[in-house]
């Protein structure tokens, strides 16, 4: 029997494939967020948002995200992330939800930009919300 045996360099193609894909997949898996210094930062793999708390005008729970037009991103099972465009006001609307079937919650920012986001476990989207409630009141607070 005579065996063709494949060349070494197809080999490491593969394997870094492999990882490339598992780190994209791990990138994108669940969503980041992180409040300090007076801003808000949420990323997901290649999409973020970096806003500060004194430019956020409302933030409220929703059931559902509204009908939009996606610019670029993607759905997966219950995920739904990337950037969407708002037929009706013709803005970028923001999306970072980790299930669907939860809450989300709708931060308008800058009087008409929103994002809509949650995270896999619905005491934390509470959480941060609870948060963010807060420091907004304390920013309107201190503004007077």
């Amino acid at each position: 029997m005579n065996k063709k045996k494949r060349h070494w360099l197809w080999n490491v193609l593969i394997v870094l494939t492999l990882i490339v894909c598992l780190l994209a997949f791990v990138a994108h898996y669940k969503n980041w967020d992180n409040i300090e210094d007076g801003q808000f930062k949420i990323f997901s793999g290649i999409y973020h948002q970096r806003i500060s708390i004194a430019d956020m005008d409302s933030i409220l729970f929703v059931e559902k995200l509204p009908e939009m037009e996606r610019s670029s991103g993607f759905s997966w099972m219950a995920k739904e992330k990337g950037v969407f465009k708002d037929s009706i006001r013709n803005t970028k609307v923001y999306v970072f939800v980790d299930d669907l079937r939860q809450q989300k919650i709708k931060l308008v920012h800058h009087d008409t930009l929103q994002l809509y986001f949650n995270m896999q476990d619905s005491l934390e989207t509470q959480k941060i919300y609870a948060i963010l409630q807060s420091k907004m009141q304390d920013n309107l607070e201190m503004s007077k």
